[in-house]
């Protein structure tokens, strides 16, 4: 499914369109995207190679060396990346959907009449049995896809609970296919489902879970993040 430039670049469904995002705003998450490839490209590369130890350690110092210009320019814990736009849905660093994040699959989201659709594929980085992935991974990206269709009905939540079920291993280096919808709303807190399978035998169900979420009020949106949250006084939407 092909995506537009503010499109590719979503992490939630966008609790509102923003127009005029900038050029050199674009660029930049384009460069954030590029580096974010690369990393991901490393880690994998790291996680499956069998090289011998003294190249390991050449390597190693090339990635110190080309990790110190990245050093001058360092954000605060309370202050979200210039690059996101929360109000759009825009988080480059997600760890799960990220395409800036080293640590992202990344996985893929859309939304097609109200269900989830994701997909991606784990590399070796995501090993746990061996040649399968870990089961915490399955349950980070079922919270991942959970969340983000609770939030694109208008209800963004965190997560209070994940009950998860296994049904067989998740292999690795295998095109996955996830599916999630809401299935109930009470108030602030809403439920949904959602399962994951392989794309080749998308009837066979690996991995389910059911998660709850809720709404947080503005009040504990304000203590929980804080400044992280604040874009402009005269912006209504931030509320």
């Amino acid at each position: 499914m092909s995506r537009s430039n503010d499109e590719r670049w979503r992490s939630h469904f966008p609790m509102r369109e923003r127009q005029g995002v900038s050029p050199s705003l674009l660029d930049r998450r384009e460069a954030i995207a590029e580096l974010g490839d690369a990393l991901r490209d490393l880690v994998e590369q790291a996680a499956a190679t069998e090289a011998p130890a003294d190249q390991l350690r050449q390597v190693t110092a090339n990635v110190r060396r080309a990790t110190r210009p990245l050093t001058t320019h360092q954000r605060e814990r309370a202050r979200l990346p210039s690059a996101d736009d929360l109000l759009d849905g825009v988080r480059m660093y997600n760890p799960v959907t990220g395409a800036g994040s080293g640590l992202a699959p990344p996985l893929r989201i859309d939304l097609v009449d109200g269900v989830a659709i994701g997909t991606c594929t784990l590399g070796l980085a995501f090993e746990g049995p061996p040649t399968y992935a870990h089961g915490g991974v399955s349950a980070l990206l079922l919270d991942q896809l959970l969340g983000y269709v609770v939030s694109a009905t208008g209800r963004a939540g965190m997560t209070i609970r994940l009950d998860t079920r296994y049904h067989a291993p998740i292999p690795l280096r295998t095109p996955l296919q996830m599916t999630g919808r809401v299935t109930a709303v009470n108030g602030r807190k809403s439920t949904a489902h959602g399962v994951i399978t392989t794309v080749a035998q998308p009837g066979e169900l690996l991995v389910e879970a059911t998660g709850a979420f809720v709404a947080p009020r503005p009040d504990q949106s304000r203590r929980l993040f804080g400044a992280a949250l604040h874009r402009s006084a005269a912006d209504p939407a931030a509320e």
